[in-house]
């Protein structure tokens, strides 16, 4: 994997020493794999939460502080590497999209705060987030995720995504009675639209990262609920036991894959 220099953007010319440099770029290298576990770990967000509240009957605010303590304890499993260590990365994504999926349905189902203005509201979230970033960073790239503070304002900014995405999937899906099918297809076509304009128009790679991270969510969102909803809700009824299993086994072995990438390529 490719290391980068600990140094903050240059100041007249001359670089700007963080304190806080001490590790190598903690995101995995921005591949087609990596897109593709990332949907299916927010496919897994949406039907996870969903199989512990209803299968194991614990109910959202038990299952929400579970998952909770588990997403502090992969978080700081992965704080303390100095490195991309796939299994840690990935199994932090993972729970902090069954998170995200929980902090939107505890608004909608106990607090009944509308789908619209969850939506609205993450957003907000979201762009504080990245005004602090930038501001204290002056770079919001994830090719250098290389200090504490980056790490910190990374996992905050994700968390908001998830967050919104599960609010814009299910608003999209059922606030505005689109459809989980429907939903999919417009979430991935948004997806498709940033490709062709960081690809074909150049655009600005950091933005069109971020663009395309924040619709993986809703799309995984609509298409979890489009592939394990019964059908007279608008699913196709597979199940979220089902969807689960087969999406975490899948993750596994792309999470597989790209730790034995990762030792041959410190091999060479």
């Amino acid at each position: 994997m490719s290391t980068y220099q600990h140094s903050l953007p240059p100041i007249n010319g001359v670089p700007k020493q963080s304190k806080y440099a001490t590790m190598l770029n903690k995101v995995p290298e921005i591949t087609l794999v990596f897109w593709l576990i990332k949907m299916m770990s927010t496919t897994v967000g949406e039907t996870a939460a969903d199989f512990m509240i209803f299968n194991f009957k614990l109910g959202l605010p038990t299952t929400s502080l579970i998952m909770t303590v588990l997403f502090l304890v992969a978080l700081t499993i992965q704080l303390k590497a100095k490195d991309y260590i796939p299994w840690k990365y990935w199994l932090t994504v993972v729970f902090v999209s069954v998170l995200g999926t929980l902090i939107t349905d505890n608004m909608t189902d106990n607090l009944g705060i509308p789908l619209s203005l969850s939506t609205i509201g993450f957003s907000v979230v979201l762009a504080i987030v990245f005004s602090i970033w930038y501001a204290r960073e002056k770079t919001l790239s994830i090719h250098h995720i290389d200090t504490f503070p980056r790490e910190l304002f990374y996992w905050t900014a994700i968390l908001a995504t998830f967050a919104l995405g599960t609010a814009a999937g299910d608003w999209f899906a059922e606030g505005l009675n689109i459809g989980y099918q429907n939903s999919t297809l417009i979430f991935a076509s948004g997806i498709a639209f940033i490709a062709v304009g960081f690809y074909v128009l150049k655009l600005n790679n950091v933005w069109c990262f971020w663009l395309a991270y924040i619709l993986t969510r809703p799309l995984g969102a609509a298409l979890g609920d489009w592939l394990s909803q019964p059908i007279k809700n608008g699913g196709l009824d597979l199940g979220v036991t089902s969807i689960s299993i087969v999406f975490l086994l899948m993750i596994v072995g792309l999470v597989g894959y790209e730790t034995y990438k990762k030792g041959i390529q410190k091999k060479v």
